[in-house]
Protein backbone atom coordinates (compact mmCIF):
# COMPACT_ATOMS: atom_id res chain seq x y z
CA UNK A 1 0.00 0.00 0.00
CA UNK A 2 3.00 2.68 0.92
CA UNK A 3 4.49 1.86 -2.80
CA UNK A 4 1.20 2.33 -4.35
CA UNK A 5 0.77 5.98 -2.42
CA UNK A 6 3.83 6.63 -3.41
CA UNK A 7 4.46 5.78 -6.89
CA UNK A 8 0.47 6.62 -7.51
CA UNK A 9 -1.15 9.23 -5.46
CA UNK A 10 2.15 11.37 -4.46
CA UNK A 11 2.54 12.46 -8.19
CA UNK A 12 -0.94 14.01 -8.57
CA UNK A 13 -0.48 15.56 -5.12
CA UNK A 14 2.38 17.31 -6.17
CA UNK A 15 1.05 18.04 -9.49
CA UNK A 16 -2.06 19.88 -8.01
CA UNK A 17 -0.18 21.49 -5.39
CA UNK A 18 2.56 22.70 -7.30
CA UNK A 19 0.93 23.28 -10.65
CA UNK A 20 -1.66 25.91 -8.92
CA UNK A 21 -2.07 29.36 -11.11
CA UNK A 22 -0.45 31.21 -8.49
CA UNK A 23 2.56 29.51 -8.63
CA UNK A 24 2.92 30.07 -12.25
CA UNK A 25 4.98 33.82 -12.00
CA UNK A 26 7.01 32.13 -10.01
CA UNK A 27 8.15 29.42 -12.53
CA UNK A 28 8.22 32.11 -14.94
CA UNK A 29 10.73 34.11 -12.58
CA UNK A 30 12.70 30.96 -12.09
CA UNK A 31 13.37 30.18 -15.96
CA UNK A 32 13.92 33.93 -17.15
CA UNK A 33 17.36 34.01 -18.52
CA UNK A 34 17.77 29.87 -19.39
CA UNK A 35 19.81 29.43 -22.85
CA UNK A 36 21.27 26.72 -24.57
CA UNK A 37 20.75 23.07 -23.56
CA UNK A 38 19.40 23.12 -20.09
CA UNK A 39 19.08 19.84 -17.54
CA UNK A 40 16.25 19.82 -15.72
CA UNK A 41 16.10 18.38 -12.09
CA UNK A 42 12.53 16.89 -11.10
CA UNK A 43 10.45 17.67 -14.78
CA UNK A 44 7.57 16.28 -13.13
CA UNK A 45 4.44 16.88 -15.71
CA UNK A 46 5.88 19.40 -17.45
CA UNK A 47 4.93 22.56 -16.05
CA UNK A 48 7.64 24.53 -16.53
CA UNK A 49 7.44 24.03 -20.11
CA UNK A 50 5.49 26.82 -20.65
CA UNK A 51 8.13 28.99 -19.53
CA UNK A 52 11.36 27.89 -21.43
CA UNK A 53 12.77 31.09 -23.21
CA UNK A 54 13.55 30.79 -26.36
CA UNK A 55 17.17 30.87 -26.07
CA UNK A 56 17.00 27.57 -24.73
CA UNK A 57 17.84 24.72 -27.47
CA UNK A 58 17.39 21.66 -25.54
CA UNK A 59 16.28 20.29 -22.66
CA UNK A 60 17.64 17.52 -20.85
CA UNK A 61 14.54 15.85 -18.10
CA UNK A 62 15.26 13.80 -14.97
CA UNK A 63 11.92 12.67 -13.05
CA UNK A 64 11.80 9.39 -11.14
CA UNK A 65 8.10 9.12 -10.87
CA UNK A 66 6.69 7.51 -14.33
CA UNK A 67 3.21 8.96 -13.56
CA UNK A 68 4.36 12.02 -13.96
CA UNK A 69 5.94 11.73 -16.99
CA UNK A 70 3.27 9.97 -18.43
CA UNK A 71 0.78 13.24 -17.36
CA UNK A 72 3.87 15.56 -19.27
CA UNK A 73 3.14 13.79 -22.28
CA UNK A 74 1.12 16.44 -24.23
CA UNK A 75 3.53 19.21 -22.71
CA UNK A 76 6.39 17.80 -24.16
CA UNK A 77 4.88 16.88 -27.82
CA UNK A 78 3.57 20.17 -28.17
CA UNK A 79 6.70 22.30 -26.70
CA UNK A 80 8.86 24.00 -29.71
CA UNK A 81 11.35 23.23 -27.62
CA UNK A 82 12.80 19.51 -27.57
CA UNK A 83 12.92 17.62 -24.53
CA UNK A 84 15.02 14.40 -23.95
CA UNK A 85 14.31 11.99 -20.91
CA UNK A 86 18.16 11.05 -19.92
CA UNK A 87 17.06 8.98 -16.27
CA UNK A 88 15.32 8.64 -13.49
CA UNK A 89 17.66 9.63 -10.77
CA UNK A 90 19.16 13.04 -10.00
CA UNK A 91 22.19 11.61 -7.86
CA UNK A 92 23.57 10.04 -11.41
CA UNK A 93 22.76 12.05 -14.46
CA UNK A 94 23.50 10.47 -17.34
CA UNK A 95 25.04 13.60 -18.77
CA UNK A 96 28.69 14.11 -19.68
CA UNK A 97 30.90 16.53 -17.73
CA UNK A 98 30.54 19.96 -18.50
CA UNK A 99 27.54 19.11 -21.00
CA UNK A 100 25.10 21.37 -20.62
CA UNK A 101 24.91 25.16 -20.41
CA UNK A 102 22.46 25.62 -17.26
CA UNK A 103 20.28 23.87 -15.16
CA UNK A 104 16.61 24.13 -13.44
CA UNK A 105 14.80 22.85 -10.40
CA UNK A 106 12.01 23.59 -9.26
CA UNK A 107 10.43 22.13 -6.00
CA UNK A 108 12.82 19.41 -6.27
CA UNK A 109 15.84 19.92 -3.42
CA UNK A 110 13.06 19.88 -0.71
CA UNK A 111 12.41 16.01 -1.94
CA UNK A 112 15.25 14.55 -3.19
CA UNK A 113 16.92 12.23 -0.75
CA UNK A 114 20.80 12.90 -0.98
CA UNK A 115 20.49 16.96 -2.01
CA UNK A 116 24.62 17.27 -1.63
CA UNK A 117 24.93 14.41 -3.78
CA UNK A 118 22.11 15.61 -6.20
CA UNK A 119 23.85 19.45 -6.30
CA UNK A 120 27.58 17.85 -6.96
CA UNK A 121 26.00 16.00 -9.93
CA UNK A 122 24.06 19.40 -11.31
CA UNK A 123 27.31 21.17 -10.42
CA UNK A 124 29.57 18.45 -12.47
CA UNK A 125 27.59 18.60 -15.56
CA UNK A 126 27.05 22.17 -15.90
CA UNK A 127 30.27 23.97 -17.69
CA UNK A 128 32.23 27.04 -16.01
CA UNK A 129 29.86 29.40 -15.56
CA UNK A 130 27.05 27.77 -15.86
CA UNK A 131 24.03 28.63 -14.18
CA UNK A 132 21.25 26.85 -11.76
CA UNK A 133 18.16 28.18 -11.69
CA UNK A 134 16.27 27.17 -8.73
CA UNK A 135 12.61 27.86 -7.48
CA UNK A 136 12.31 25.93 -4.07
CA UNK A 137 10.36 26.27 -0.75
CA UNK A 138 11.66 26.01 2.77
CA UNK A 139 12.53 27.12 6.08
CA UNK A 140 10.97 30.32 7.02
CA UNK A 141 13.11 33.10 8.90
CA UNK A 142 10.44 33.74 11.11
CA UNK A 143 10.38 31.98 14.47
CA UNK A 144 7.25 30.98 14.89
CA UNK A 145 6.30 29.63 11.42
CA UNK A 146 9.59 27.76 11.80
CA UNK A 147 8.44 25.79 15.03
CA UNK A 148 5.54 24.79 13.28
CA UNK A 149 7.92 23.74 10.09
CA UNK A 150 9.78 21.31 12.28
CA UNK A 151 6.82 19.67 14.29
CA UNK A 152 5.23 19.19 10.82
CA UNK A 153 8.61 18.07 8.91
CA UNK A 154 8.01 14.10 9.54
CA UNK A 155 4.43 13.68 8.73
CA UNK A 156 5.45 15.94 5.75
CA UNK A 157 8.14 13.42 4.86
CA UNK A 158 5.52 10.67 5.29
CA UNK A 159 2.09 12.03 2.86
CA UNK A 160 4.28 13.65 0.27
CA UNK A 161 7.30 11.69 -0.71
CA UNK A 162 10.20 12.50 1.55
CA UNK A 163 9.14 16.41 1.03
CA UNK A 164 11.37 18.36 3.73
CA UNK A 165 9.68 21.96 5.22
CA UNK A 166 12.63 23.11 6.70
CA UNK A 167 15.71 22.49 4.18
CA UNK A 168 17.16 26.19 3.38
CA UNK A 169 17.88 25.85 -0.53
CA UNK A 170 20.51 29.26 -0.60
CA UNK A 171 22.45 27.62 2.33
CA UNK A 172 22.59 24.12 0.29
CA UNK A 173 23.76 25.44 -3.15
CA UNK A 174 26.07 28.04 -1.67
CA UNK A 175 27.61 24.61 0.39
CA UNK A 176 28.11 22.81 -3.14
CA UNK A 177 29.72 25.27 -4.27
CA UNK A 178 28.15 27.48 -6.61
CA UNK A 179 27.72 31.51 -6.85
CA UNK A 180 24.96 33.14 -5.58
CA UNK A 181 24.14 36.06 -8.60
CA UNK A 182 20.32 36.66 -7.28
CA UNK A 183 18.10 35.62 -5.06
CA UNK A 184 14.36 36.61 -3.92
CA UNK A 185 13.12 35.00 -0.70
CA UNK A 186 9.19 35.63 0.36
CA UNK A 187 5.91 33.89 1.02
CA UNK A 188 3.72 33.12 -1.58
CA UNK A 189 -0.24 32.82 -1.44
CA UNK A 190 -1.09 29.62 0.70
CA UNK A 191 -0.65 28.20 4.52
CA UNK A 192 3.13 30.08 6.10
CA UNK A 193 4.49 26.42 6.43
CA UNK A 194 4.52 25.79 2.77
CA UNK A 195 5.26 28.79 1.14
CA UNK A 196 8.21 30.47 2.11
CA UNK A 197 9.66 30.80 -1.16
CA UNK A 198 13.15 30.83 -3.24
CA UNK A 199 13.72 31.77 -6.45
CA UNK A 200 17.58 32.27 -7.08
CA UNK A 201 20.31 31.98 -9.39
CA UNK A 202 23.41 30.64 -8.82
CA UNK A 203 26.43 30.13 -10.66
CA UNK A 204 29.27 27.66 -10.91
CA UNK A 205 32.72 29.56 -10.63
CA UNK A 206 34.83 29.35 -13.75
CA UNK A 207 37.93 28.67 -12.41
Amino acid sequence: MVGWYQDQIVPRLVDCACGARAIRRWRQRAAEGLAGSVVEIGFGSGPNVPFYPGDVSLVWAVEPSVVATGRAATRVENSPIPVEFVGLDARALALADESCDAALCTFTLCTVPDVALVLSEIRRVLRPGGRLHLLEHGLSPEGSVARWQRRLDPLERRVAGGCHLTREPLALVTEAGFVERWSEQRYAKGPKPWSYFTVAVAEKPLG
